[in-house]
């Protein structure tokens, strides 16, 4: 057993001489390399590299230098995460092996064998790269001596744990095996400090893009880096794969032990402290994972503030991107939505106009929304299909998706960071709040009038100012809008300023109603509100309040030759009476029918969507938009002509 444990610890002797060497050129000559090492009789051969050792020392020499890239970093979390490569080894032994020692056994001196060679490659990369490089940095002052260190991170202390601990407690264990066959309690001690490698993990793709600038500025790092990899000590292998090592070593140890645990007999003493142990290993993988994971996050966030363009203080390492995306705007004014995207985090969403030269940034930031306070609803627009309201304290945004399911996946992704953000809220207020200040936090979300900003109404869906419903025209009585309540009024009604607290308390135009709750002010005696006209019935309470409401074309002279479209509706507190208005939300109707007494009748064969309604020479001719919709039409109209009251009524029939 002597004999044994003198020949293993002159074999790592050996691999430690070859990278000394490697120092200066042509010093290698002599040097023996890991495959060409030979193998006793009873020795297990070498394997061939798994799916976690593709960059090994075991690689010929014509294969040439190779890089890696991020998406093999990528790729690594994904075989972290799943566990369909965790497949057992079968080793390859000699013809009549078999039955020369236990398979347990045979798998420790794998996990042996293998940790000397990577102990030699922690050498490498510890005592041959890092050290010429950082003596090169000092002597020449070529480049900067921090720059080196951030490239190898704590590689030091990984190079030290393992050589001075694991390495050496593994070597005890195997030449101890006849008289104790157990390694579980010693993994056990030692799989703790394993956890050192999430920070070497979460460096590795910033050492791998300051590796790649150095080498490209710098031409003495350069050519120590490629002296260094042409020797056979390399294995000429470039550096980014000798540093790929650490992050590759973890699963390797999850793989063994697995394998271990499973040869073990179901009595064997080692079985209980050798599950701890995998325990210890898989949560040390996860904790890698982890940092890979943050890693990519990082990198991912910055990439996004890159093509924003972001200040510096909405640059957060914080933040978290949840969802990105384009959505269609609905505009207030104009007819066909506008081309936005949207950039949603776990703390505010961002409003962004692409840019036509996409020099540098790619989007411009229009609008910043909080999540906290935010709101979001479906709209039951029919010209606007899979369109969705976001309200949040700074602005309120009609948008619409390209189909139901990304519109629910927007709903569901914004209510989500909402509800995060509410948790925590409550959370912190449980804490810092009594029963008072909860109170008086509910007592002000009850009124949200100038807290947050409004959703605007489109100026199409009004003729008239939604205050003094007086018709508006293109010169004399444009349209506003209240920034408070965001209804379209005129400008008479609109002459008001009052203080917002969306808007960080500046003045901000607001319609006379809002003036009065926002400022206390009594109205002046001039701009008293009149008396209602018979027409001054708001079409959006009979919408809401009504038995059948939907838009209808108006044809025939009795409307004129253009033959428009008029918001008809049917109120369920004056069910005999259709009211025709200009636009959805006017407060004042252009027209009433009182329907007692009238006949409805079906329009002509060729078009089934018309039908007529007439008394006494009067006649008013309508075109539905669907057939159906005529049907509901023509029966709530006969109803209403008969004299049926609400409770009369087999049930509401609007649209």
């Amino acid at each position: 057993m002597e004999g044994v444990h003198e020949k293993k610890l002159a074999s790592v002797s050996n691999l430690v001489t070859v990278f000394e060497n490697s120092r200066t050129p042509g010093a290698v000559s002599g040097a023996h390399r890991l495959e060409d090492e030979p193998h006793c009789p009873g020795s297990r051969l070498p394997q061939p590299p798994g799916p976690w050792e593709r960059s090994s020392v075991g690689e010929t020499l014509d294969s040439g230098p190779r890089t890696v890239s991020r998406r093999y970093l990528s790729s690594l979390k994904s075989k972290l995460s799943s566990g369909g490569w965790r497949k057992s080894c079968q080793p390859r032994t000699c013809p009549g092996m078999e039955t020369q020692e236990p398979e347990e056994r045979r798998i420790v001196q794998e996990l042996l064998e293998t940790e000397q060679a990577y102990v030699a490659r922690l050498h490498l990369l510890d005592q041959v790269f890092f050290q010429e490089l950082l003596k090169a940095a000092r002597s020449s002052k070529a480049f900067p001596e921090d720059v080196v260190r951030l490239i190898f991170s704590n590689i030091s202390s990984i190079h030290q744990f393992h050589s001075q601990f694991f390495l050496p407690e593994l070597q005890r264990r195997l030449d101890n095996w006849t008289t104790t066959p157990r390694i579980g309690y010693v993994i056990q001690k030692l799989a703790p400090f394993l956890k050192m490698y999430s920070e070497y993990v979460k460096n590795f793709q910033r050492a791998a893009e300051l590796l790649a600038t150095w080498t490209d500025k710098s031409p003495l790092f350069q050519e120590v880096v490629t002296r260094i990899q042409s020797s056979e000590a390399s294995s000429s292998l470039t550096l980014q794969h000798h540093m790929l090592e650490p992050v590759q070593r973890i699963p390797r140890y999850e793989l063994l032990l697995k394998e271990y645990v499973q040869k073990l007999p179901a009595q064997a003493p080692d079985r209980a402290d050798a599950q701890k142990a995998l325990d210890m290993i898989f949560s040390a993988a996860q904790h890698s994972n982890a940092a890979i994971t943050e890693m990519e996050r990082l990198q991912d966030l910055w990439e996004v503030y890159q093509r924003l363009g972001l200040d510096d203080d909405i640059v957060d390492p914080s933040n978290t991107l949840l969802r990105e995306g384009p959505v269609l705007k609905i505009s207030f004014r104009r007819s066909d939505p506008l081309e936005r995207y949207l950039f949603l985090f776990n703390n505010m969403l961002l409003y962004c106009v692409p840019r036509v030269i996409q020099v540098g940034a790619h989007f411009q930031v229009r609008t910043r929304i909080d999540v906290a306070g935010m709101k979001v609803r479906e709209l039951a627009d029919a010209e606007f299909p899979h369109s969705f309201l976001v309200s949040g304290k700074q602005r309120t945004l009609e948008l619409q998706a390209r189909s139901q399911e990304e519109m629910i996946s927007w709903m569901q992704a914004c209510q989500a960071a909402i509800d995060q953000i509410e948790k925590r809220n409550e959370t912190f207020k449980a804490a810092v709040q009594g029963p008072e200040g909860e109170a008086q936090e509910r007592e002000l979300q009850s009124e949200e009038l100038g807290l947050r900003a409004p959703q605007w109404v489109r100026d199409k869906m009004v003729t008239m100012c939604m205050r003094c419903q007086e018709p508006f025209t293109a010169l004399t009585r444009r349209r506003h809008h209240c920034r408070a309540c965001g209804y379209v009024v005129c400008a008479r009604c609109s002459d008001y300023r009052a203080e917002l607290k969306y808007d960080d308390n500046r003045p901000n135009r607001v319609c006379l109603k809002c003036y009065t709750f926002l400022t206390g002010n009594v109205l002046p005696e001039d701009k008293e509100d009149k008396r209602h006209g018979i027409l001054e019935k708001g079409s959006l309470a009979g919408s809401e309040h009504s038995l059948m409401c939907s838009f209808l074309q108006l044809l025939g002279d009795k409307w004129g030759k253009s033959g428009p479209r008029g918001w008809c509706v049917i109120p369920r507190d004056d069910p005999l009476v259709l009211y025709v208005y200009a636009a959805p939300q006017d407060m004042r109707a252009h027209t009433s029918i009182p329907l007692l007494g009238y006949q409805v009748t079906a329009g002509p064969p060729a078009d089934p969507r018309v039908f007529h309604l007439q008394q006494s020479g009067q006649l008013y001719t309508f075109k539905a938009e669907t057939e159906e919709l005529r049907g509901r039409w023509v029966q709530a109209m006969k109803q209403a002509a008969r004299g049926w009251s609400p409770g009369d009524l087999p049930g509401d029939l609007s649209d």
